[in-house]
C-alpha cells in the first residue's frame, strides 16, 4: 500500500539500507555511485524527506522527481541540492530503459557541527530553490566539481584522523562555492529561458492592475509573483539583480508607480482613491513610496501636468 505521509530518512545509514548498498564507511557523509542504488519494494512512500543534505548528479532517472508543484526530468543529467526537512516525491516509470549514472552526496547536519560552515551553509540561497531550478552544468563544469567529489570520498575512505574533518569541510565549501559560481553564470547564460520569464513577470504585475486585482487582493507579493511564474522566490530575485540589476520587489514597486504616474496624469481621482486603487491600506504608505521613488509627491507630479 502507497503511503500518503512523506517516509522521512532520519540518517544516511538508513538511506544506505533502503537503496540496498553497503553501510556507510562514514555515519555523518557519504558519497554514492547512483548506479549502484538498488530499488527496494519495501517502501512504496510517495514523498520523502531527509534529515540530511542531499547533492546530487543524476542521469537515468527513469523517474519524474516532484518538488513543489513543480515535475523535473533529470535525464539530461542536472545538478540539484536538497537541504533538510524539504518535501519531495519520486515517480518512478513503470519500464525503465535508461541507464544510471552520476552521484549523490550525502552530509547530515552534525558533521558540520562546531564548524563555521554550519552558520554559513544556509546562506547558499540554493539549497532554497525548486527542482525546476536545478543546475545546469557544463562539461567543463561539471568536471570540475566531479573532481571536488572524488577529493570528498578519498578523504573520508582514508584513515580518519584529527585533519579529516577540517579537510571535507573545506573540500564541501569550494563544491558550495563554485555551485554558486555557476548557479550566477546560469543565470546570464541561459537567456532565452531567463529573459521569458522576465517578459512573463512584466505580463503578470500588467495583468494584476490593470484587471484591478489589487483592490480587492493588496499590492502584488513576492511570493505571489513567484508562485505564479513556478519558480521560488529566491531564485527569482537572484535572476533578476543578474539580468536588471533589481530584486523582484523593486521591479513591483516600480510597476506600482507606472500605474499610479498614470492614473494621477490622466484620471481625477484623489490620492488616497489612486492608493487604495493600486492595493495600499494606507495612503501615507503610497505618498512616501511615489516620492522615494520620484522625489515628488503624488500631488506635485499631478501639478506638473497642468
Amino acid at each position: 500500500m502507497v503511503s500518503k505521509q512523506p517516509y522521512r530518512v532520519k540518517s544516511i545509514s538508513e538511506f544506505h539500507r533502503l537503496k540496498g548498498l553497503p553501510q556507510p564507511e562514514h555515519p555523518l557523509i557519504s558519497v554514492i555511485d547512483y548506479g549502484a542504488i538498488q530499488c527496494v519494494p519495501e517502501i512504496k512512500a510517495i514523498h520523502w524527506v531527509f534529515d540530511f543534505y542531499n547533492i546530487s548528479i543524476k542521469r537515468g532517472l527513469n523517474a519524474k522527481l516532484k518538488y513543489g508543484q513543480q515535475d523535473y526530468d533529470f535525464d539530461d543529467g542536472v545538478m540539484f541540492f536538497l537541504s533538510p526537512n524539504q518535501v519531495f516525491g519520486i515517480e518512478p516509470e513503470l519500464n525503465p530503459t535508461t541507464a544510471r549514472s552520476g552521484w549523490i552526496l550525502l552530509v547530515h547536519p552534525d558533521f558540520l557541527w562546531n564548524t563555521p560552515l554550519a552558520k554559513t551553509i544556509n546562506q547558499y540561497e540554493f539549497f532554497d530553490y525548486s527542482v525546476n531550478e536545478a543546475l545546469f552544468l557544463s562539461e567543463k563544469e561539471e568536471t570540475t566539481i566531479k573532481g571536488i567529489i572524488q577529493n570528498i570520498q578519498q578523504e573520508y575512505h582514508s584513515n580518519i584522523d584529527k585533519f579529516s574533518q577540517s579537510i571535507i569541510i573545506s573540500h564541501l565549501e569550494a563544491l558550495l562555492n563554485y555551485s554558486e559560481r555557476f548557479y550566477h553564470r546560469q543565470f546570464i547564460t541561459r537567456k532565452i529561458t531567463n529573459h521569458k520569464i522576465l517578459g512573463r513577470l512584466e505580463n503578470i504585475l500588467a495583468e494584476y492592475f490593470n484587471n484591478d486585482v489589487s483592490v480587492n487582493k493588496g499590492l502584488p507579493s513576492v511570493q505571489y509573483v513567484a508562485d505564479t511564474l513556478h519558480v521560488s522566490p529566491k531564485y527569482l530575485s537572484g535572476l533578476l539583480k543578474e539580468l536588471t540589476g533589481q530584486s523582484t520587489q523593486q521591479h513591483i514597486h516600480d510597476k506600482v508607480i507606472e500605474k499610479a504616474k498614470e492614473k494621477l496624469s490622466t484620471t481625477d481621482l484623489s490620492v488616497s482613491e489612486i492608493a487604495y486603487t493600486l492595493g495600499f491600506e494606507h495612503p501615507q504608505s503610497f505618498s512616501k513610496l511615489f516620492k522615494t521613488k520620484t522625489n515628488l509627491s503624488p500631488l506635485e507630479f499631478r501639478q506638473s501636468f497642468n
